[in-house]
């Protein structure tokens, strides 16, 4: 569902600083941390000397996290910056273990000696990603060369409850605290929540599903780590489709498109490497577009929502199955059925045909060249991709010239959560935080 505040998308490549002789850095490429400045706020003013350090710095590390170990040679070659300040940065970041040297492996950089690579390490600096669901809170940890640290889920406690912020708040600080007491450092934290989020990236504007509107989560989970811990808010859609990009199916494409499977139904859209998030920032609110069944009722209170027609309970009501304790085991047992059921094979195709149609409109507008399904898509994506597929061939205009490919989601259930980890380094590599 929705988007959260302004986008950290906005920059273009300019072309370099003739003063301070740094060339802009390059594209986000495949695979790439993606970057934005959501909380940097553009005064135009010249930057100071700590600021551009702290720029050059990101730079570097953003180079290192793209396109692997290379030595400070390379490194100045590939960032633009004087082989000086990359050696003045790469000690700093040594100093602080975000980076090593490898003294044992040196490689030819041309002329005079052979250079050390240097390799993102970071072992220790972590980003915390966080995920409010209708039945779940989930967390992952990760730190800043991607690898995954902590992985935790836990259900609501009333079963057909959404959780309540303790159990969110409660969650947050165990692991935030386990990971400190075992010499971690947790930079930032990150909220994925299934509805809008004000311009502040603070407050939760919309969660119809969740109930928590206006909700100063932000601020509560901060009060809960004791004010040490800078926390901000994404939606769910735009946290996963970071995790796609960065770490699944969509690491390969600069344009892309993550859809949500859960009783909600939201968009993460990736236009050349960069989150889209529209002007008030509420963009991929797809869930809520009047493309369903017109006489469906959706969570929001409408009717014909395309999320009353594609959503879990949707998917549900259609094979006549309970729900269980995740999306994911709720699929999982309905494809179990359709292994043997016809009347439930039929009806997923028959969502499929919604799901196609929806996928066509929005392939129309934005034209990714890869569509990722998520949730609880994933299960039961051999009864419901082929019919989305053949519907979104006959419908979006330029099927001929070129098919966006769908791809199902290899994320699982953390996916939110793992993208807005990602999210809550952003910052480290943007050089807003400096380590």
């Amino acid at each position: 569902m929705g988007r959260p505040g302004a986008g950290r998308d906005g920059r273009s490549r300019a072309a370099g600083c003739a003063r301070c002789g740094v060339r802009a850095p390059r594209p986000a490429r495949p695979g790439a941390p993606l970057r934005s400045a959501r909380r940097v706020s553009p005064t135009g003013a010249p930057a100071g000397t700590e600021q551009v350090r702290r720029q050059n710095t990101g730079l570097v590390l953003r180079s290192l996290r793209a396109e692997g170990p290379a030595t400070r040679t390379e490194l100045a070659r590939r960032t633009g910056l004087a082989k000086a300040t990359v050696g003045t940065i790469v000690g700093e970041l040594a100093a602080v273990g975000a980076v090593t040297e490898d003294v044992t492996a040196p490689t030819a950089s041309g002329r005079g000696r052979p250079g050390k690579p240097v390799t993102l390490t970071g072992e220790s600096i972590l980003g915390l990603g966080l995920e409010v669901n209708v039945d779940y809170v989930a967390a992952v940890a990760i730190d800043l060369a991607g690898r995954v640290k902590v992985v935790e889920t836990r259900p609501v406690a009333t079963a057909g409850q959404p959780p309540s912020t303790t159990e969110l708040v409660e969650l947050a600080t165990d692991v935030r605290t386990s990971l400190m007491d075992s010499g971690h450092t947790v930079v930032r934290a990150t909220v994925a929540v299934p509805g809008l989020v004000a311009h502040d990236n603070r407050t939760v504007s919309w969660a119809p599903n969740l109930g928590w509107g206006g909700r100063e989560l932000a601020a509560e989970l901060e009060g809960a780590f004791g004010h040490a811990c800078p926390t901000t808010i994404d939606n769910d859609a735009n946290c996963a489709a970071l995790a796609e990009a960065s770490h699944g199916v969509a690491r390969d494409v600069q344009n892309s498109l993550y859809l949500t499977g859960t009783i909600g139904i939201g968009a993460g859209i990736v236009q050349r490497g960069q989150l889209l998030r529209g002007g008030s920032g509420f963009a991929g609110e797809v869930g809520h577009m009047p493309i369903g069944d017109p006489e469906a009722v959706c969570g929001c209170g409408r009717l014909g929502c395309w999320e009353a027609s594609v959503g879990l309970r949707a998917m549900l009501a259609a094979v006549g199955m309970d729900e269980h304790a995740t999306p994911l085991q709720t699929a999982t047992a309905v494809a179990d059925r359709a292994a043997t059921d016809e009347a439930v094979r039929a009806a997923l195709e028959d969502l499929g045909h919604h799901l196609g149609r929806g996928l066509a409109t929005l392939a129309a507008v934005l034209d990714p060249a890869v569509i990722v399904l998520g949730g609880y898509f994933v299960p039961l994506g051999e009864y419901v991709v082929p019919a989305a597929g053949a519907v979104l061939a006959e419908r979006i205009p330029s099927a001929d010239i070129h098919l966006p490919e769908i791809r199902l989601s290899t994320l699982g259930i953390h996916a939110a959560a793992l993208g807005a980890a990602e999210d809550a380094l952003a910052d480290v590599f943007t050089g807003a935080v400096s380590l």
